[in-house]
């Protein structure tokens, strides 16, 4: 995504000071947003904010992180189960520079995000100033757009901008540095309630492509439907499924495009990519016409694209122009909603019978199913596997729950055996594969959804990356479940190591403290199991329990994940054990 430009008039500061300080002006802006919650760590250069938001509870809530990282996680995790933009609040400095990697996650995994961090005075600008840091500069590359406010009456506008920006198109973060006199100074005009943008309305597909897509699906026989998560942001889940029964099409879905597409349909495949499932995979080599909705066709998903799908026509359907042939080149392609494409596409297609993919797919999920599947859920080590404690979950919550999943094997396991029945269910680091995402994520989850089941599951790798968080979890009492996958190991690597690297396992052993102690010390409730036949009722009391419980899962060490194919390799690579 492109930097947007400061379309805005230049202020103008004449008149009268009024009875309203910049910091008063942060907060009334985001009340004007429809704002309720702000995920935040309070610091020198943005005290004038958080004095202020002293008199704006309980109209704002502010959740206070034990890190900024975890308030830019927690922000995406609200976003992207809520729909809504997320707010993060931090100091100046390293307080802002905290917020770096979950800036750059959300910009990779298109999650609106408004990012306000203090600012040294103005007059201290470029001097090196005690925790001065130009965040500008910093973010310019991986935000949709960045602004530094040094007059209070700027704030109005620059805020219903951010917000204007981060959620419009394909959303993403918007960071906006306010200097801290900025904040103290009164503003010098009345500030409106709402202040509005007129919408750039995404552009509705061309006519001519459009129909040049509808021939071509008309004349296919074996078409091939993949979904990402502009399906999800498009909220276009019925036109998916209403395409996928017009042509009689099965259906895969990235990693971050999981629960847009029904998991009990008969035409779902599974996921794609690298540790996808083998049919997804391979249908891709047999398919003559691929649909790829809202997905960036990416590397995880490709393999080599010079290799990728070369028997099949593709039509690419996304709202970002970029991604367009950026790795592989369409025959169509269609830029605009998702939503809005595909209400103007299907009318102009012609039923399909059903194609041959069916007989392809039962021989491959045979196949898997032998190889892999069977093995994992029914194995014959004492260990327990990370397979087994993902399908019994996803049994036992009937696939409902909201999944916030860190990085590595257990991630894919999670991807693989939970079976979710409801959108915006799986919540999770795609493109930038963050370690430590999924306890902050979480918060912002439940602060999102409060209805619903927020479960985590994380490895003891990246669980150690962002545990003080459980001290957030325990200070507000959210009833958080934690699935803590321990193999001492950070097993992602370990398993490439294994593979690749002839067994040298470099630095990827974790001697990891107590868990249940570290659980104990914040006051949440916890169960450690390392026995298969305790698996089903240690889960009946994580999921019984109305208060944050952590539930470590002692795990076989060496367990790997398949199916996989190598880092730039075919998809006829792909292996099975």
């Amino acid at each position: 995504m492109k930097q947007a430009t400061n379309d805005l008039p230049t202020p103008t500061f004449q008149g009268d000071a009024i009875d309203q300080t910049g910091a008063q002006a942060v907060l009334e802006a985001l009340l004007a947003e429809g704002v309720n919650t702000i995920f935040g760590y309070p610091g020198g250069a943005i005290i004038p904010v958080y004095d202020a938001l002293y008199d704006y509870t309980p109209s704002l809530t502010h959740i206070t992180v034990r890190h900024e990282q975890g308030a830019i996680h927690a922000a995406q995790g609200y976003a992207r189960v809520s729909g809504r933009t997320g707010v993060c609040l931090a100091t100046s400095g390293p307080g802002a520079t905290n917020l770096v990697t979950g800036i750059a996650d959300a910009m990779m995994d298109s999650t609106p995000v408004v990012c306000i961090v203090g600012q040294v005075n103005s007059d201290l600008l470029g001097t090196n100033a005690f925790q001065e840091v130009d965040m500008i500069t910093l973010t310019q590359p991986i935000t949709k757009w960045n602004y530094e406010i040094i007059h209070p009456d700027e704030i109005p506008g620059i805020i219903a901008k951010a917000f204007h920006i981060a959620r419009s198109g394909r959303p993403g973060p918007v960071v906006i540095s306010i200097t801290k006199d900025a904040q103290l100074m009164p503003l010098h005009r009345p500030v409106e309630r709402r202040l509005t943008f007129t919408s750039k309305k995404p552009p509705l597909p061309d006519p001519t492509q459009l129909q040049r897509a509808a021939d071509l699906l008309n004349e296919t026989t074996f078409p091939f439907i993949l979904a990402g998560q502009g399906i999800l942001l498009a909220k276009a889940t019925n036109e998916l499924v209403a395409l996928a029964e017009t042509m009689g099409s099965p259906v895969a879905t990235t990693l971050l495009g999981q629960s847009a597409f029904p998991t009990d349909h008969p035409l779902y495949t599974g996921w794609l990519g690298m540790h996808g499932t083998y049919a997804s995979n391979m249908l891709t080599t047999k398919c003559d016409v691929i649909i790829g909705i809202g997905m960036r066709f990416d590397e995880r998903v490709t393999g080599d694209p010079n290799a990728f799908a070369t028997q099949a026509k593709i039509v690419h359907i996304d709202i970002d122009p970029a991604e367009i042939g950026k790795v592989t080149q369409p025959e169509v392609a269609l830029v605009g909603d998702a939503k809005e494409i595909l209400r103007q596409l299907i009318p102009l297609l012609k039923a399909h019978p059903s194609s041959n993919w069916q007989s392809h797919f039962t021989r491959y999920q045979s196949l898997e199913s032998e190889k892999i599947t069977r093995r994992e859920l029914a194995p014959t080590t004492q260990k327990i596997k990370m397979a087994e404690v993902i399908a019994m979950l996803s049994d036992k919550t009937a696939g409902n729950a909201v999944l916030v999943t860190d990085v590595g094997q257990h991630q894919m396991k999670a991807s693989r055996y939970y079976q979710f029945r409801r959108t915006h269910s799986l919540i999770t680091s795609g493109g930038f594969g963050t370690m430590g995402f999924a306890l902050p994520a979480a918060i912002g989850a439940k602060v999102g959804a409060p209805d619903r089941d927020i479960i985590v599951v994380v490895g003891d790798g990246g669980f150690q990356m962002t545990l003080q968080e459980l001290a957030t979890i325990a200070q507000y009492g959210w009833p958080i479940k934690i699935i803590l996958l321990n193999n001492n190991y950070l097993g992602m690597v370990r398993q490439w190591q294994q593979l690749f690297f002839e067994r040298r396992y470099s630095f990827v052993h974790l001697q990891n403290p107590d868990f249940m102690t570290i659980a104990r010390g914040f006051a949440i409730d916890s169960k450690q199991c390392s026995q298969r036949d305790l698996l089903s009722a240690s889960l009946d009391d994580l999921l019984a329990s109305h208060q944050p419980f952590l539930l470590e899962v002692i795990v076989e060490q060496e367990e790997n994940v398949f199916p996989m194919f190598p880092a730039g390799g075919r998809m006829d690579q792909i292996r099975l054990e």
